[in-house]
């Protein structure tokens, strides 16, 4: 009676295991869901929305201008960020006034909430390497209502490249 409750035991933690290791591969090497808090990307997305993050773009390079990425806070290593890249190295960027060019620096990206009136961004903070990405948001889940693949940015910004200036 003992050996089959034990080994029964030892088969149910043995596939808690296996299984526990494909959930935690599959979470960190293909995407993940994310549960979206605060106003920096509405309207595209709004509190409580639900978003699956893909990981292979980051692993791959493939990020781009116009994706929205989830990355760690550069300030906060517990806290994650939802932005829209708006410039990748080498491009630069007006922040404010055309005076205010900023170039980002190799192995970076600039960030930037939709919602530019309340989105504490890379305008605040600077550019965040790349390596700080966490997933690129491909699919929007929840509101049903709005279930999909996410729109451009309704504050879509031209960005001068550096092969634009050349």
């Amino acid at each position: 009676m003992f050996r089959r409750v034990l080994g029964n035991t030892l088969a149910f933690v043995g596939y808690t295991v296996q299984y526990g290791c494909m959930a935690h591969c599959a979470f960190e090497y293909i995407g993940e869901f994310v549960v979206c808090s605060g106003p920096s990307m509405e309207p595209t997305i709004v509190n409580q929305d639900i978003v699956f993050s893909e990981r292979m773009s980051r692993h791959f390079c493939k990020i781009q201008k116009g994706d929205i990425v989830i990355a760690k806070s550069s300030f906060d290593p517990n806290m994650n960020i939802c932005k829209r890249v708006i410039g990748l190295e080498g491009d630069k960027i007006c922040t404010s006034a055309p005076s205010d060019a900023f170039k980002v620096p190799k192995g970076h990206v600039w960030l930037e909430g939709d919602n530019l009136r309340n989105s504490t961004d890379s305008r605040s903070y600077g550019p965040i390497p790349y390596a700080l990405i966490r997933g690129r948001v491909c699919l929007k889940l929840w509101p049903l209502h709005s279930f999909g693949t996410l729109s451009e940015s309704p504050t879509r910004r031209i960005i001068k490249t550096q092969s634009d200036s050349d």
